[in-house]
């Protein structure tokens, strides 16, 4: 039985810049990193145009979007100045990036509770929301 599942990551990106160095000011591993100008994997030869540093949940079964939103914060939570410096230093923007599966109709809580949007806030960050609702009939099949 498919299940509605939630992933958020967050995401400094920019023009090239160490993402060996990011991670070690921030003493958090990625969950991934891509580099400018490198191929995407399987998308023939189109390259990315930016350099990024991730840290995600992966997908997980969930009704409620604020569950992964805090794993993410709650690691990044005492580093919002660290972060600052790392835009500053190599001018970067940072995102919260919300991706939805939606199963059989059954719709994740979606709202933002001060403490995420405080965070956010010092960091300047903005949030990308992505639905993906899958088909489903009246009869809950």
């Amino acid at each position: 039985m498919n299940k509605t599942q939630v992933k958020v990551y967050f995401s400094l990106f920019g023009d090239d810049f160490p993402l060996d160095e990011v991670t070690e000011k921030l003493e958090v591993t990625p969950t991934d990193t891509n580099k400018k100008g490198h191929i995407i994997p399987n998308r023939s030869t189109i390259i990315r145009k930016e350099t990024s540093w991730d840290l995600g949940t992966g997908y997980q079964v969930s009704l409620d979007v604020n569950d992964q939103l805090k794993q993410i914060i709650d690691r990044l939570q005492n580093k919002s100045s660290i972060i600052n410096e790392i835009k500053e230093a190599y001018s970067l923007e940072c995102k919260f990036f919300i991706e939805i599966k939606i199963e059989k109709g059954n719709t994740p809580a979606l709202y933002l509770d001060k403490d995420i949007i405080k965070f956010a806030s010092s960091i300047e960050a903005e949030f990308d929301v992505d639905l993906y609702a899958n088909p489903y009939n009246d009869f809950g099949e």
